[in-house]
């Protein structure tokens, strides 16, 4: 079996479930150990990046980036999916919404935000998906979380009477539900809502430009040159601050020994994971300060 290591960022195709791409993805590379960091509906398109190997060890650092999608929402009806595939629930005759209104309203929603997780969503309730109920014609109470809304842009607004669609890009949060957003900026206009349309650009860190189609993916295994096209797992983790270990304790960090503060340069003055490097810049894992004590031990060392 070949064993990869790093990130492999894949374009999600229309109507494959990230579990799918996975699969897939199996099959073409010949290992077993890979991961996802973010699930993506299965109509939706974009990044999806994959965890190969030891990556899959990154996954949840990876998952506390921001997102950004470009979304269209149409005012004029609802459906029970929050989506434009759904039962249509509610809908009016006509739409009178201006640009400045459209603009004005998706400006509000920047920040931290409350969202209810739609039914049709992969969240547990007493042990079942959210789903799962929802395809049995059941509807429970759903607490609601906070997410939240760094930067949201109106890209395109098209009024056709009957309806009227706002297209947008918005950077968020882990867990933000953009259908929910589309419902609830209908809301804010007064107007029933669903998402149209939506792709990922960027997640993890990885850009819609630099991922790979599952046919790119396949070619590259078939000339060997797809570990060229991975991203190193302590380059995915980019985001968490980098330190180094003195050169004699080097190996004690390899086998998973609490450190000295003073075994790390420069000193670690916060309490969250950090990036731990040997003086030659080889990565030997993901570290973090003890509050009580101030050591530096280890989360996940990579040989």
């Amino acid at each position: 079996m070949s064993e990869f290591d790093g990130v492999l960022a894949v374009m999600k195709p229309a109507g494959w479930t990230s579990h799918d791409v996975v699969a897939k993805t199996r099959r073409i590379l010949g290992m077993k150990r890979i991961g996802h960091a973010g699930t993506l509906d299965p109509e939706v398109t974009g990044v999806l990046p994959l965890c190969l190997g030891r990556a899959t060890r990154v996954v949840e650092y990876m998952q506390e980036l921001p997102k950004e999608y470009y979304a269209v929402l149409r005012l004029g009806f609802s459906s029970d999916t929050e989506d434009i595939t759904g039962t249509v629930i509610d809908q009016v005759d006509e739409v009178n919404v201006t640009r400045e209104e459209a603009e004005k309203t998706l400006t509000s929603f920047l920040g931290s935000i409350s969202q209810v997780p739609p039914m049709y969503s992969a969240v547990k309730v007493n042990g079942k998906r959210l789903y799962e109920l929802a395809r049995e014609g059941k509807v429970v109470e759903r607490k609601s979380r906070t997410v939240t809304i760094h930067e949201i842009q109106m890209t395109g607004f098209e009024a056709a009477g009957t309806h009227t669609d706002i297209s947008f890009r918005v950077l968020c949060s882990k867990g933000t539900y953009i259908r929910t957003l589309c419902v609830d900026i209908g809301k804010a206009l007064g107007y029933p809502a669903v998402m149209v349309s939506l792709k990922r650009t960027l997640s993890a860190g990885v850009e819609a430009s630099h991922c790979l189609t599952l046919e790119e993916i396949a070619q590259r295994v078939e000339a060997g040159t797809l570990a060229s096209s991975l991203i190193p797992a302590d380059e995915a983790v980019r985001h968490l601050a980098a330190h180094t270990v003195i050169d004699e304790k080097r190996s004690a960090a390899l086998q998973g020994q609490r450190l000295s503060s003073r075994a790390v340069q420069p000193p670690v003055e916060h309490n969250d994971a950090i990036r731990l490097y040997d003086g030659h810049q080889q990565f030997l894992g993901i570290f973090r300060r003890q509050e009580e004590t101030g050591a530096i031990v280890p989360v996940k060392v990579f040989h």
